[in-house]
């Protein structure tokens, strides 16, 4: 009997440069590769190509992310590009490039078009813009609040097309750490001394947007160190070129509310671990609600509490995995009162984490299975 058969799956998406999206790309080309099929991948570029190529995929330079009238000009050489590579499955994970791979494919014979494939990353403004990305004969929903989003404002879409499949991590690198970990803790303290001290750490990171709830951590800081508990916050990612009008909005915040020498506001680390594992308590805020809650999967991996807001994929997560740790969206009076339970008695982390990296990479690589097992 013949073997299975060797798809060529293309993703799309604007360019490979950081992000949650561009993380997922590289993670579905390497299983990909692994499984013994072809993982190309369509972008305008960026400083994660050579991690992508190391892989064992291929990248295709076209700016099809650029938000401009002009990007049309580029789908006549998408639609011969996946001609010329033999596509069977397109995957599209980014609002312009899903328009610009949907175009490109009806330029081409119905028994010769490749699969269409949608991930909806995010809970993008309702519009016929965005509708798009609920275009898939297969559409992946990264977390139950993105399906039930996609359904809500996209009623058209056909529900046995939706596949929730969370991001997953790798546990590997986000290892149980001792709690307290006094090593990673006296680390943190040597580079920032305002964290310096014997009381909690608490943890935000988050880029430079207030959309994260920087503000609201400030607040929460506030409210534990006026109650008499002498607790740290820290902040990597707020810090960031762009940002400096925001930054100095925090900083004035932290002043007003006089914590700002118990505050470290910092550029992002690359060793978010060890930050995780520095840690006694780690937030997320976000304003806005979120697609999924990363975040959260990855503290809890380490074995740290999380307190958050519960809505959007971090609330989900958090009732799943740590319901303890979810407070009503912007109740800050409840926030500190949770804060102060958790720090009191940190609760068991979950003993496994169900969302890894290996599950999303074979759940998606069986949603190609199944649109080419025709």
């Amino acid at each position: 009997m013949p073997g299975p058969r060797r798809l060529t799956v293309v993703q799309l998406l604007p360019a490979l440069e950081a992000g949650g999206v561009e993380r997922s790309t590289i993670e579905i080309a390497q299983a990909l590769v692994r499984a013994g099929h072809r993982a190309l991948v369509v972008s305008a570029g960026g400083r994660l190509v050579p991690e992508l190529e190391a892989a064992g995929a291929s990248h295709h330079t076209l700016d099809i992310g650029r938000k401009s009238l002009l990007t049309l000009r580029h789908v006549p050489a998408l639609r011969r590009l996946l001609q010329a590579v033999g596509a069977d499955i397109v995957h599209a994970r980014s609002r312009l490039p899903a328009w610009l791979g949907w175009r490109a494919l009806r330029g081409l014979p119905v028994d010769r078009r490749p699969r269409w494939v949608t991930t909806v990353h995010g809970l993008n403004s309702p519009s016929r813009y965005s509708a798009i990305m609920a275009s898939g004969e297969r559409v992946i929903c990264v977390s139950r609040t993105v399906r039930d989003y996609v359904c809500h404002h996209y009623p058209q879409t056909r529900r046995e097309t939706l596949r929730v499949i969370p991001r997953g991590i790798d546990p590997g690198d986000f290892p149980r750490s001792a709690h307290p970990d006094r090593a990673a803790r006296a680390s943190v303290a040597g580079q920032f001394p305002a964290l310096s001290g014997n009381g909690p750490l608490l943890l935000l990171p988050g880029r430079g947007t207030r959309l994260k709830g920087h503000a609201d951590a400030l607040a929460l800081l506030a409210a534990l160190r006026a109650a008499g508990m002498d607790a740290r916050l820290w902040m990597p990612g707020a810090r960031e070129a762009g940002r400096e009008r925001y930054l100095a909005e925090l900083e004035r915040e932290a002043a007003a509310h006089g914590i700002a020498d118990a505050v470290a506001i910092t550029p992002s680390t690359s060793a978010i671990a060890r930050a995780y594992a520095a840690s006694d308590l780690v937030l997320q805020l976000s304003r806005k609600p979120e697609a999924f809650g990363r975040t959260v999967l990855e503290a809890l991996s380490v074995g740290r509490p999380v307190l958050g807001w519960d809505h959007g994929g971090a609330g989900e997560v958090l009732g799943q995995l740590a319901p303890e740790g979810a407070v009503p969206p912007f109740d800050l009076q409840a926030l500190a009162a949770r804060a102060r339970m958790l720090l009191a008695a940190p609760p068991d982390p979950p003993a496994t984490i169900p969302y890894t990296l290996s599950a999303m990479q074979d759940a998606t690589l069986s949603v190609y299975d199944e649109l080419y097992d025709r």
